[in-house]
């Protein structure tokens, strides 16, 4: 048990119109029927307040330090100040939405690289809302590592996990459009891809010898180049060179053979080419509990695999699966790998 195991979880305030806000105080509310560790929010108390409200529930809120959390957790909802006024209404973003929701996420990051808290749960947030604001980065996970370097002096290279029981997958691009993957696909992309998912497997997971099946780009992994070249030209190599480095990979595997119950025993992870290669399946497996995993940062840093539902903010109907399992699983990995100490 590491020592981070002893402090309390950083969760953001994500989107302020969204579900977010909604999801923490139901989840605070049934702390002890969940036995959920101890957390502690980034956010304005007196929104947090007025949301509760709304949603009908009477919840105590502390402000405190993040030192303080895990005390007060059982008796309030303990909450880590920030300055930034919010005004947003449910389903409603406006112009404090964003200068919110960055303030919290670079709060998170200051405290769980300070040793103030044992890893980062951050709630869903409106790209499009963060982009009207003049907000840079492609989305949260590049921002989380563009911090991380900022406060570290060290580059982090961040891969999305997303996992759950059934199964675990990694999209080797995100977002980008289909009609761009197959010349942003690389050979040494997928190699530091799979490097990376190998290394935090072990790592965070605990497992000491890792399976990757790597998808194939095209149908049926080009079919002998019937289909496609990439397969070929840019795959195979990818995972000859990281089975040269003792990693343990097949591939290329046809995509649309490996996600069947049976198929899934033969790996931990699939690396898949392409974003929907990946999120397909393992939305159709878990879609109400599925976590998305940053691996590659200092830190351990998970989210519930779901948007901001602002159609259903302040209604009080959100299903808190997700965010329960991200939770549960950010004080699991936690605990078995301390966040890095960060650069001097």
């Amino acid at each position: 048990m590491s020592e981070s195991a002893a402090l309390p979880l950083a969760l953001t305030l994500g989107e302020p119109a969204g579900i977010g806000p909604d999801l923490t105080i139901h989840l605070w509310s049934r702390r002890a029927e969940l036995r959920l560790p101890p957390f502690y929010l980034i956010g304005q108390p007196d929104f947090i307040k007025r949301r509760a409200q709304l949603l009908g529930f009477d919840i105590a809120v502390s402000i405190v330090t993040p030192p303080q959390a895990i005390g007060c957790f059982q008796r309030a909802l303990p909450i880590v100040p920030q300055d930034t006024a919010i005004t947003a209404m449910p389903g409603m973003p406006d112009a404090s939405s964003a200068p919110a929701a960055i303030a919290s996420i670079r709060r998170a990051v200051t405290d769980v690289l300070a040793g103030h808290a044992a890893a980062i749960v951050t709630n869903p947030i409106a790209k499009n809302v963060l982009y009207r604001s003049g907000f840079p980065e492609p989305g949260h996970t590049e921002f989380l590592a563009k911090l991380a370097q900022e406060m570290t002096g060290n580059a982090a290279r961040p891969v999305m996990l997303l996992w759950s029981p059934e199964l675990a997958v990694v999209p080797v691009t995100i977002h980008l459009p289909l009609r761009d993957v197959a010349t942003q696909l690389t050979s040494e992309l997928i190699v530091e891809t799979g490097r990376i998912a190998a290394h935090d497997l072990t790592r965070r997971f605990g497992i000491s010898r890792p399976r990757l099946a790597i998808a194939g780009l095209n149908p049926h992994a080009g079919e002998e180049g019937a289909l496609g070249a990439e397969d070929a030209a840019i795959v195979a190599p990818a995972v000859k060179s990281l089975q040269e480095e003792g990693i343990d990979a097949i591939g290329p595997v046809p995509a649309d053979t490996m996600f069947h119950e049976r198929a899934r025993t033969a790996y931990d992870v699939a690396l898949c080419m392409y974003h929907d290669q990946a999120l397909i399946p393992i939305k159709t497996l878990a879609f109400d509990h599925a976590v998305n995993v940053t691996l590659g940062l200092p830190f351990v840093r998970t989210s519930p695999d779901h948007g901001t539902a602002f159609d259903i903010a302040g209604k009080g109907t959100a299903d808190p699966s997700s965010l329960i399992a991200a939770l549960t699983l950010a004080a699991r990995l936690s605990a078995t790998a301390p966040a890095l100490v960060p650069a001097k």
